[in-house]
């Protein structure tokens, strides 16, 4: 008989254990009153834990603000840090009502409104409004950004006006939409002018002197390079503080979470897991069913 043969006839061989055998494990087995112990199992685990990571993906993932969202409608976190200076900020009836610069001393002067728009057409209005209001006070616009994506929209503008008409164009631009948010600040620059003036006037009388004494020509060359970098710098001073600088943000409502798809997306998740946990319970009963039924044959 070949190898194959006395595989297949083994195979179709149905070996029987003795009646007595099987008698003793009845007894065995009906002897044996200590309840199976439990088992957790990582199988176990991962047929709980990973329906349930489904529910908290899909509830986070439906729930999430869109990042975009968020930049539209972050604070405004440029304030500035010099001395002396003055800060304001007017919510409700005051909104536009700015202080008004000084007519005698030099002054650093800036705004900053956001302004809420109904839609992303609104938005491209406001900005070519905005730009047209500075000019026709003098004005111009130094920084112009503009972000449309669906529903929603946002803007950023930078506009520096003449410090004499500041007053109005916060004005004319608060009607551009609804304020949600204004800030002014005033920097007074008098005081370090007057000192650069002094400095100035006293490097002027030593330049005199190096001249009447017949000095080098190297140092009184250096002083007139002082006096000359110092006159710069205050004449840019000067022509910059002329100008105020209007920061203006335009942008349309935050966006709303649905709160009907983050419902829909838990009970997915909770069909989920049930599912798992019946199909995990029938297969354990098949197969305990199975293990009785070679138990009990005879």
């Amino acid at each position: 008989m070949s190898q194959r043969d006395l595989v297949a006839e083994l195979r179709a061989a149905r070996i029987e254990a003795p009646a007595g055998v099987r008698a003793h494990v009845r007894l065995i087995a009906a002897a044996d009153t200590t309840p199976p112990r439990r088992r957790f199992t990582w199988r176990r685990a991962l047929v709980v834990a990973l329906p349930v990571a489904a529910a908290v993906a899909a509830t986070v993932i439906v729930t999430r603000p869109s990042h975009h969202a968020a930049v539209l409608h972050g604070e405004a976190t440029d304030n500035a840090r010099v001395a002396p200076s003055i800060r304001q900020k007017t919510f409700g009836a005051a909104q536009g009502a700015v202080p008004a610069p000084s007519t005698t001393r030099v002054q650093r002067y800036g705004a900053t409104l956001r302004l809420r728009v109904d839609n992303p057409g609104d938005v491209s209005s406001g900005v070519t409004r905005a730009i047209r209001i500075a000019r026709s006070l003098g004005g111009f616009e130094s920084a112009v950004h503009t972000s449309l994506t669906g529903e929603n929209g946002a803007a950023d503008l930078t506009l520096r006006i003449p410090r004499a008409n500041v007053q109005q164009a916060v004005a004319r631009l608060t009607k551009l939409g609804t304020v949600t948010s204004e800030q002014v600040d005033i920097t007074d620059l008098t005081a370090g002018l007057n000192q650069t003036d002094r400095t100035i006037a006293r490097l002027q009388r030593r330049l005199a002197q190096l001249r009447a004494q017949h000095a080098p020509p190297a140092q009184i060359a250096a002083v007139t390079r002082q006096i000359q970098r110092l006159q710069r710098g205050e004449s840019s001073t000067k022509r910059n503080a002329h100008y105020a600088t209007v920061r203006l943000h335009l942008g349309t409502p935050p966006h709303v979470v649905n709160h009907h798809y983050a419902r829909n997306g838990i009970v997915l998740g909770l069909c989920a897991l049930v599912l798992l946990l019946v199909g995990w319970i029938a297969a354990r009963t098949v197969r305990r069913r199975r293990e009785d039924a070679l138990l009990s044959r005879s």
